[in-house]
């Protein structure tokens, strides 16, 4: 067997051995799809002040048959919030200039008496001053039979005042730059935001993110964006380690094994292979302390009793009324963050996801990941042995290494992606699946830039795949209008709008 067929036979096995087997023919089981479809695009704040709030509606309306407004109403983040990053250029709408001094918060307004049980200091954001985006915005939609999401996000400023008593631990015993999902005031913030909103608005639903991943993933630097994209080696705080015993898990041999990954990783990542190669020792590893595994689900169930308990509490206030969760794009990449994305149980405690799949930013990522995870645990193979690796247990295939970037992922990759997340949802037969659609994600300046027929076929190929809606995204200060026409086009072909 040469090189190649055993890339092609290993990757199969793996691809078998941690995800369930999707065939490229697959007859998707029916489901009972929206009517209409949801047609969904997310904007921030800064656009209704800009370009004032009839003149947003009324153009994501017209030109993209759009009938839901995700609000970004709480990030601190410039993926969601905020005008176009400076180093992208400005779109042909809105304030022609970047807010280089954005700092985010809440974008509505926050009512103090939900967030008792927090440390956490519920900024009300100073760059809108006086300026309630829920209040201006909600009442104006709903006049035009548009909906509103509230979207928030896990990304917070690191001064904010007590959120020193919310972050993770890391190995080293040093604050991490993220809060720790199992850390009761991290819970009581996110809770008090969710009755916050659908107690003091008339929103239609709520939708969470987490661009985040567990220690294991993080050790191995297995996402697109480089270290400490998904977080770093955590969490040992006092709330995970009491969690860790309670489970009978070791703590000092959790730390010894993560000391020793992080070793590991950090030495083949200077060259200094180990004689049985990268695969093999990463294995050995993980046959050798269990605990590394097992500390990786811990960080997982907090981050999804999370979502549990934030499921629970809107339910409770608002049974009728929707909520779920933006599914990180390093999920179209990584088998070790994907394989814990399990759709069938993220349904019992979620009415939609958003699945992200950018495909025309999706190219540069993809290369990137592969390069990044090259040069850890898939060391023994070359980086286009890697990108064929992914392919197989990703079940999509596109374009070569050398091309992913200035080519981007074709409408094909959206297509897959959606089939695979309808089925993977199939068996619980009532959770949403609404793909996350590119519009002019910032990329690289030699990278692939969305152009009408990529936005138009990306929306195609969703509703081909059985999506119950599409969400445009990421937000709509960065995108032009051109694009937004494409994608309304595809909506009323498809007789979704």
């Amino acid at each position: 067997m040469d090189r190649r067929s055993f890339v092609e036979a290993s990757s199969l096995l793996a691809g078998g051995a941690l995800l369930r087997t999707i065939p490229a023919d697959l007859e998707l089981i029916p489901h009972r799809a929206l009517e209409p479809a949801m047609i969904g695009i997310q904007a921030g704040a800064v656009s209704f002040v800009d370009e004032g709030t009839a003149r947003v509606l009324d153009t994501v309306q017209e030109l993209a048959a759009v009938n839901t407004l995700f609000v970004a109403t709480f990030t601190y983040g410039r993926g969601i919030g905020g005008r176009q990053p400076r180093g992208s250029p400005l779109p042909d709408h809105g304030k022609q200039e970047y807010d280089d001094n954005f700092r985010g918060g809440n974008f509505a307004t926050p009512h103090p008496q939900y967030y008792r049980d927090t440390s956490i200091r519920p900024e009300k954001a100073p760059d809108h001053p006086g300026y309630d985006v829920l209040a201006d915005v909600v009442p104006a939609a709903h006049r035009r039979n548009i909906k509103v999401i509230c979207w928030f996000e896990d990304v917070i400023a690191g001064d904010v005042p007590g959120f020193d008593k919310a972050k993770e631990v890391t190995l080293t015993g040093r604050a991490s730059t993220f809060a720790c999902s199992r850390n009761p005031n991290t819970r009581a913030f996110w809770l008090g935001l969710v009755e916050d909103y659908l107690r003091s608005y008339d929103v239609d639903g709520l939708m969470w993110g987490s661009e985040r991943q567990g220690p294991l993933g993080n050790a191995l630097v297995a996402n697109h964006a480089g270290p400490g994209a998904g977080g770093g080696i955590a969490c040992f705080c006092q709330y995970c380690v009491e969690a860790a015993k309670n489970e009978g898990i070791n703590v000092e041999r959790a730390k010894a094994a993560y000391l020793q990954l992080a070793s590991w990783a950090t030495a083949i990542r200077a060259g200094q292979m180990p004689v049985d190669g990268a695969f093999v020792t990463f294995w050995r590893l993980l046959v050798k302390y269990p605990e590394l595994l097992a500390w990786e689900r811990l960080w997982n169930e907090a981050l999804n009793d999370t979502y549990r308990e934030m499921y629970a509490l809107a339910h409770r206030i608002a049974p009728n009324k929707g909520i779920g969760w933006h599914i990180w794009h390093n999920n179209s990449f990584s088998p070790f963050y994907r394989a814990e994305q399990d759709y069938a149980e993220l349904a019992k405690y979620s009415d939609f996801l958003k699945v992200v799949m950018y495909n025309i930013c999706g190219g540069e990522r993809l290369a990137q990941y592969v390069r990044s995870t090259q040069r850890s645990v898939f060391a023994d193979f070359a980086p286009e042995e890697v990108l064929a690796l992914t392919y197989e247990m990703q079940q999509y295939r596109d374009v070569p290494l050398d091309q992913l970037a200035v080519s981007g992922l074709s409408p094909d990759y959206v297509l897959r992606e959606t089939k695979r997340a309808i089925a993977g949802a199939a068996p619980a037969g009532r959770m949403q699946i609404w793909p996350g659609i590119d519009v002019d994600v910032p990329t690289g300046a030699n990278s692939r830039k969305a152009q009408p027929d990529d936005i138009y076929r990306a929306v195609k190929a969703a509703f081909g795949g059985g999506a119950h809606g599409v969400l445009l995204s990421r937000k709509y200060s960065e995108m032009r209008l051109e694009n937004l026409r494409a994608a309304g086009r595809a909506v009323r072909e498809d007789g979704k709008g």
